[in-house]
């Protein structure tokens, strides 16, 4: 099959999410590249690092560029290194008639050269919307939408917004690895319980735990709300902070911030909860999300208490409690904690289902049956596209 070459706006070793888990189970079928942002380094040539990465005995190259430019992510500042320095990499692996898969719309200037069979543009995110986005990250996008010859949307919100802009257009919500969350899987002997319970293990109970990037997505007055309205229930967050003061989280003896934990501790750490938070802020930035968390909690068998996120009422709501605002989301709480067996066999039938229908290899069929539907005879040609991007 046409090798599969990705560009991600998120590093492999960040988060792991929808991209990790999409590419891992399609480097099944065929060779996968992905390719992060580079990273600046001054004063040296400019370079590639190689390395393979595996989960559950899938593996993915990883091609990250360093650069002695110093501007941001896919920046058109970039092009001029990385334009032959991909084409090196690329002529090394006998790279031929791609399919080429965009997680940002910033770096569609590096795909004109590749002649790609087909170009895939999987749009998790309304990017435009975040902290720091690029100015010209709509435009990128209308370009992107124009050329591709498949748009994946990541959640309802998003697909709806999107309906009538591309002719080949599907919602491919996040969904979940089970048996990763699983409590049935866990081992109190595996090293990763053992440091689950240092982390966390001396934090009286009841926890309530939040896993995810902390960023301007989040509502942190909310979070200290619900720490000073209940001092004796311990609110464990993890996660990275990017892109905020990490001086103006809040503080207090039952908030406690345990920084980028890995995607194996974090079933450990999720089997210490008595229940799952998703403390969200309500803005632009959050107006069209599809939380990958939301099954991940569900599926390791602990309740969910959610702001009125869009994408989490539509998909979730038999599953997931919300709480409309800071009031209504202590009250929420209050209520999963101390609700009756009968309330909880309820709930337990509810998230089994969602569970069962968004897993990430039903999620990864999906895509290779609309890539198996896409035309291969002629590859695409985005070079008409490319020379009015780089004078914008």
């Amino acid at each position: 099959m046409s090798p599969l070459i990705v560009f991600s706006h998120l590093r492999w070793n960040f988060v792991f999410q929808r991209p990790q888990h999409l590419m891992s189970r399609l480097s099944a079928d065929r060779r996968v590249l992905f390719i992060e942002e580079p990273v600046f380094e001054a004063d040296t040539p400019p370079r590639i690092e190689a390395r393979w990465e595996g989960v559950r005995g899938f593996e993915v190259e990883v091609l990250v560029p360093f650069t002695p430019v110093d501007a941001p992510g896919f920046d058109d500042a970039q092009l001029a290194v990385l334009l032959p320095l991909l084409a090196r990499e690329f002529a090394r692996r006998d790279v031929a008639d791609p399919l080429v898969w965009l997680y940002t719309p910033m770096a569609l200037p590096l795909v004109a050269n590749l002649r790609p069979r087909a170009v895939i543009y999987d749009c998790m995110d309304e990017l435009s919307a975040f902290r720091h986005a690029p100015a010209q990250l709509r435009q990128r996008e209308s370009a992107l939408i124009a050329c591709a010859d498949l748009v994946l949307c990541g959640g309802p919100s998003l697909y709806e917004a999107r309906v009538g802009q591309h002719p080949n257009l599907h919602c491919l919500p996040s969904a979940v690895d089970p048996d990763h969350f699983a409590p049935a899987s866990l081992d109190d002997g595996d090293p990763l319980a053992m440091r689950a319970v240092e982390l966390q293990g001396g934090t009286p109970r009841p926890r309530l735990g939040y896993f995810g990037v902390i960023d301007e997505r989040m509502d942190i007055e909310l979070v200290a709300a619900l720490a000073q309205a209940r001092p004796d229930w311990q609110i464990v967050m993890v996660g990275p902070v990017v892109k905020i003061d990490e001086a103006s989280l809040p503080r207090s003896p039952n908030l406690h911030w345990l920084g980028l934990q890995s995607y194996a501790q974090l079933p450990h750490l999720l089997a210490g909860w008595d229940l799952c938070l998703m403390p969200f802020a309500l803005n632009e930035s959050t107006r069209f999300i599809s939380p990958t968390k939301t099954l991940e909690y569900l599926a390791g068998g602990k309740p969910v208490v959610s702001t009125a996120i869009r994408d989490v009422i539509s998909l979730y709501s038999g599953a997931v409690r919300i709480g409309r605002d800071a009031p209504g989301f202590i009250a929420a709480c209050d209520a999963v904690l101390y609700e009756t067996t009968e309330i909880h066999a309820t709930w337990q039938r509810a998230a089994a289902a969602a569970v069962a229908a968004g897993t990430w290899d039903v999620a990864a069929d999906r895509v290779r049956g609309w890539l198996a539907e896409l035309p291969v005879a002629v590859p695409a040609d985005t070079s008409a596209t490319i020379p009015a991007l780089r004078a914008a």
